[in-house]
């Protein structure tokens, strides 16, 4: 019984002195990191979410901007914005779309409809990957 005891005020000891030892904290991560892998998380963040959802077969008419510092909310951040025309299997309906990439720590945070005029001074140049990508039934 005696080895039981000094055992477990060992252990105490122990749970005491490493308790007072700080936390660590999580790296500070630096917010506006350009984006170098913008075009790939783009088409990833699409086909995960929007295409999936929309049950988009294609896209044509990509069009893409370079990631630039714009202001959201009182701080700076790098933004990108995306134009294209999906094209659905449901009906065969064709829309045009326009959304904007908020990205944060050098990768992308939000990808979202470009409601209110965010990409009107955009300067668009093609961007063909996101036309060749393969989506739906039949890709590997």
């Amino acid at each position: 019984m005696g080895r039981a005891a000094a055992s477990l005020i060992l252990l105490l000891a122990l749970g005491v002195v490493l308790g007072g030892c700080p936390a660590d904290k999580p790296p500070k991560i630096e917010s506006n990191v350009y984006p170098t892998d913008y075009k790939k998380e783009i088409i990833e963040t699409l086909k995960a979410g929007v295409f999936t959802k929309n049950q988009t077969a294609r896209v044509s008419d990509a069009f893409l901007s370079d990631p630039a510092l714009q202001p959201v909310g009182k701080e700076q951040h790098y933004v990108s914005c995306v134009r294209y025309t999906s094209h659905g299997t449901t009906y065969q309906i064709a829309a045009t779309a326009t959304r904007i990439a908020y990205f944060y720590g050098g990768h992308i945070n939000q990808l979202i409809p470009a409601d209110n005029g965010e990409c009107a001074k955009a300067a668009f140049r093609p961007f063909p990957e996101l036309n060749a990508v393969c989506i739906g039934a039949g890709c590997k």
